[in-house]
């Protein structure tokens, strides 16, 4: 009966987040509420498991809170603008180039962890260049969605913080074995960027529809990203602090929410003297800070209740008596391979808090290490982030390019599909992922 009610609870959840009737933070707080008073717990209990689940998730809490408000503001004073801006000069006129290019933009863009933000920056900045060329725009959106979802593997970045929470364990630990993954990813999807990039030239020669060399290089403004609203003198001063949080998070030396927090009060002194002007700064990136901190606290109630009332064991010790037995060893990598598809079937939430804990708790009874179980489904699902009709940026992106959520699912979804099973299979090959 536990087994049932949990089933029906986790069901519950998915299929809120799937249609969107109410908030990820609703639907995770409510319905394990009466989940656990379904199987028979008062309020007193639920409220302690409420303390113990929220309380694993504090730190990640703290890390996205600030980290979130740290990269806002580097963006802010543009931080990132040059490199983005000698990246598109450097680019003009080439088919080839220009799609390199995009992988690499893209993925200094998202180095903030918000693909809304990404998309801001690269699509009104590339997109004039893809019309001049006729490269077909939906080219644009797979490359950058790609390269995005790579790079969103670092700590402040969505996927990991929730794993993290799920696990109970410092993100930045979860994060240091991926970042071969992460450069791995790049490097291959850079030689994809070449291929469909010599494919795409190819089509536009054979349709006739426009000789590079006749690209006027003078249409600076078409592909200009934002302007920096910081005090140039400051600029160096900026990456050498970006740098030296993001180094100090490699390292390991101190905990991650801990690094964004002294980076955000360095940053604000250097970038803005008044105090006026540093609330101003931090109310304008506290709307996104809180809107995932509140998610990530719900959660935590969630799998707090679900670890309390002991509904994953019981729901985990039924499923192996039913799944056959050659394969529950390999669950997570089948769920791995098949991670883009469930992209389109649940959110990010759904997949992270719901599909994830069920799985790891299958696995780990027959020897797979929960690390192992995290790097599979993380692999295997974070490259579908970006073509899947659940992800808001998503939309977001389409509108900034006027494309279509059914062309760029024909478009993408084989090819990133196919990019995510090659990723990890590397991981498996290199150790990262055990089987």
């Amino acid at each position: 009966m536990l087994s049932i009610i949990g089933l029906i609870t986790i069901l519950i959840v998915v299929v809120l987040l799937i249609s969107g009737k109410v908030s990820p933070f609703v639907g995770l707080l409510l319905v394990p509420i009466g989940g656990a008073f379904a199987a028979g717990f008062n309020l007193e209990q639920i409220g302690e498991f409420f303390t113990s689940g929220t309380q694993s998730v504090f730190s990640v809490v703290v890390m996205f809170v600030f980290a979130i408000i740290f990269f806002g503001i580097m963006q802010d004073v543009g931080v990132f603008d040059p490199l983005i801006n000698k990246m598109i000069a450097l680019t003009r006129g080439n088919v080839i180039a220009v799609a390199v290019g995009t992988v690499i933009i893209a993925a200094i863009a998202q180095m903030d962890g918000s693909g809304a933000s990404t998309f801001l920056i690269t699509i009104p900045a590339l997109l004039p260049l893809y019309k001049r060329l006729r490269m077909n725009p939906y080219l644009l959106l797979m490359l950058v969605g790609t390269s995005a979802s790579i790079v969103n593997m670092v700590p402040w970045g969505g996927p990991l913080g929730r794993v993290a929470a799920v696990l109970e364990m410092d993100v930045t630990e979860l994060w240091r074995p991926l970042i071969q993954i992460q450069l791995i990813g790049l490097v291959l999807l850079i030689v994809l960027a070449v291929a469909l990039g010599y494919r795409e030239k190819r089509l536009i020669a054979k349709k006739g529809l426009v000789n590079e060399e006749s690209l006027e290089t003078d249409d600076n403004e078409d592909s200009q990203v934002k302007k920096s609203l910081g005090n140039p003198k400051f600029y160096w001063i900026n990456v050498v602090l970006a740098i030296s949080v993001i180094g100090v998070l490699v390292w390991g030396i101190i905990p991650a929410g801990f690094a964004f927090m002294i980076g955000v009060g360095i940053a604000l002194p250097i970038n803005y003297p008044t105090v006026q002007d540093q609330m101003k700064s931090i109310q304008n990136h506290a709307p996104g800070a809180i809107l995932m901190a509140t998610i990530i606290l719900a959660a935590g109630s969630f799998l707090g209740i679900l670890n309390g009332t002991d509904m994953l064991n019981s729901i985990a010790s039924d499923l192996v008596t039913i799944l056959p037995a050659f394969i529950i060893p390999y669950l997570h990598i089948i769920i791995g391979v098949f991670g883009v598809p469930f992209d389109l079937l649940l959110s990010t939430d759904a997949y992270y808090f719901a599909l994830f804990p069920v799985v790891e708790q299958i696995v780990t009874g027959f020897g797979v290490t929960s690390l192992s179980t995290a790097y599979a489904m993380i692999i295997g699902n974070i490259i579908g982030t970006f073509v899947s009709p659940l992800s808001p940026a998503l939309w977001l992106a389409l509108g900034l390019a006027g494309l279509e959520m059914g062309r760029h699912i024909r478009y993408s979804f084989m090819m990133m599909w196919g990019f995510s099973i090659v990723l990890l299979a590397i991981a498996i090959a290199i150790g990262v992922i055990a089987i």
